[in-house]
């Protein structure tokens, strides 16, 4: 039964990766689905981008594990400031200043808001670079509930994954992975309340699950009784790390960022913020309160021997098999989800603003699709190495894979994308301090982690450091460096003064 659901599932998103052909056939039209998405599914592949097995297998596992119910704080910022504010603030503007400028991606904005190939270039980069680990994060958490459902080699996994996810990106682009991705999220949606209402019904129901672990102790992290069970935990600061990296780094992620770019017109973007939260709201607070019970199964967990990503499996072992094949597929899905959206980001800007015009003069809108498509699998091959490597080294918690690549690019792009947006006095240079010092910071953190300050150690912790100073960094470089050209940034700023016409009830506000 299992491999039955496995296999339509499989060819439900084939099939539509086929289906989707017709709209990937330039440029624009494979990155970003013709600047034509509604809002459904954009919100939907915002969410669905946004939490994937790191969230439901890493985070939810570890945190729950460290902060018991309290890990529920992650998944309400999750929903409040990655979602509902980060469409706020960033939904309406990037929308019209990138199609000012015709830019498809994150670097390609900035080579055209501060007309400097050298930003582009450096943006690609950064965004190459450590897009890879998330991504070799992803296979981790789907193999451990691939192994627990199937008895599947983890090997065999990665490449199931890495081809059904390379099939329907490279047939029918951003279009289909939208498409895609909003067939996810329903799974998601729908799978996680059915999962987090067994799981609670295995031990007694809400109360007496939440009374269980009232009666937790765990001496070796505090003495307190009930901490787990209470509403800030044992940590609350370490806790309030996570939320801001889990919550605030999605506004410096070019992998969602790019939602924004593809959305068709500002009454989808009014309805994308209502649904994107909504979902954010279930699913990823789901997925930390489900986390937060973890140690209610500490009988059956080895956190020495198998890790913080254990947790979350095991805790989902004793389901029946139809519950069992829907988690699988569940996870399956915010996976897959999220890879296709990594290696769209990852592979155009690669091709529109490394290789083009810098190494490959006059390409073709058939050849940069071509040579896009062609990096897909090159994208996915080198993560999916990576993650073979990463199960048998020392890095063995997702988390960590997550909180590095996640610091790098927030902490890098955060600050100079939000301030380019709505601030003219923003400098190129202050651009490049941004760019440097976040991912530099995180690069020094994998290697020299141990003589970081102990609060900064983790790289979750550290990931919020450097975003939080990139907001510091760009103005203040921004006051002491040579400031932009008037008339670049007033073309730049011009887009937001078009007129509009509208129909008559939404001027008068109705």
């Amino acid at each position: 039964m299992k491999v039955v659901v496995l296999v339509v599932y499989f060819a439900v998103l084939i099939g539509i990766g086929l289906y989707c052909r017709k709209h990937a056939t330039d440029v624009n039209g494979f990155v970003l689905g013709g600047r034509n998405v509604g809002p459904w599914l954009t919100a939907f592949a915002y969410g669905t981008s946004y939490f994937s097995a790191v969230v439901f297998v890493g985070y939810a596992g570890q945190f729950g594990w460290k902060y018991g119910i309290a890990a529920t704080w992650a998944g309400i910022g999750n929903a409040i400031i990655g979602s509902l504010l980060a469409w706020v603030v960033l939904g309406r503007r990037t929308r019209v200043m990138t199609q000012h400028f015709d830019s498809a991606t994150m670097p390609q904005f900035f080579g055209e808001r501060f007309q400097s190939k050298g930003l582009k270039i450096g943006a690609s980069v950064i965004i190459f670079i450590f897009l890879i680990p998330y991504t070799a994060s992803l296979y981790n958490g789907l193999s451990r509930l691939f192994g627990m459902a199937f008895n599947i080699d983890y090997s065999v996994c990665i490449v199931l994954m890495a081809v059904l996810t390379a099939i329907y990106v490279i047939a029918g682009g951003y279009m289909a992975t939208a498409i895609n991705d909003f067939i996810q999220g329903i799974i998601m949606l729908f799978g996680l309340v059915a999962v987090i209402a067994a799981v609670l019904m295995s031990k007694g129901g809400f109360m007496a699950a939440l009374e269980g672990l009232a009666q937790v102790k765990d001496p070796s992290v505090t003495e307190t009784p009930g901490i787990f069970a209470s509403f800030f935990g044992p940590d609350p600061l370490n806790l309030l790390f996570v939320v801001i990296l889990t919550s605030l780094g999605t506004w410096g992620l070019p992998q969602m960022v790019q939602k924004f770019y593809a959305i068709k017109n500002e009454g989808a973007i009014k309805k994308g913020t209502i649904i994107s939260t909504f979902f954010a709201l279930v699913v990823a607070g789901g997925c930390y309160f489900l986390g937060g019970f973890g140690r209610l199964f500490s009988d059956q967990i080895d956190i020495a021997a198998n890790g913080y990503d254990s947790v979350v499996p095991t805790m989902l072992s004793g389901l029946s098999p139809m519950l069992i094949a829907l988690v699988v597929i569940l996870v399956l899905s915010a996976s897959m989800s999220t890879l296709s959206s990594l290696v769209m980001a990852s592979s155009s800007t690669l091709t529109i603003d490394f290789l083009k015009d810098n190494f490959i003069k006059n390409m073709s809108e058939k050849s940069q699709v071509l040579l896009m498509r062609i990096l897909v699998v090159v994208f996915i091959a080198i993560s999916s190495v990576m993650a073979l490597i990463q199960y048998k080294s020392a890095i063995t918690f997702i988390a960590q894979l997550m909180g590095v690549s996640w610091g790098a690019l927030a902490g890098a792009f955060l600050a100079p994308f939000l301030y380019s947006l709505y601030a003219k006095w923003v400098t190129k240079a202050a651009c490049w301090a941004s760019f440097v010092f976040g991912s530099v910071l995180m690069v020094l953190n994998i290697f020299f982690r141990s003589s970081f300050p102990e609060i900064i150690q983790s790289p979750i912790n550290c990931g919020v450091i450097a975003m939080l100073a990139g907001l510091v960094i760009v103005p203040v470089v921004s006051l002491f460096t040579k400031k932009p050209d008037g008339s670049l940034v007033e073309d730049a700023f011009r887009c937001y003064d078009k007129e509009t016409t509208v129909p008559q009830k939404t001027a008068l506000g109705r």
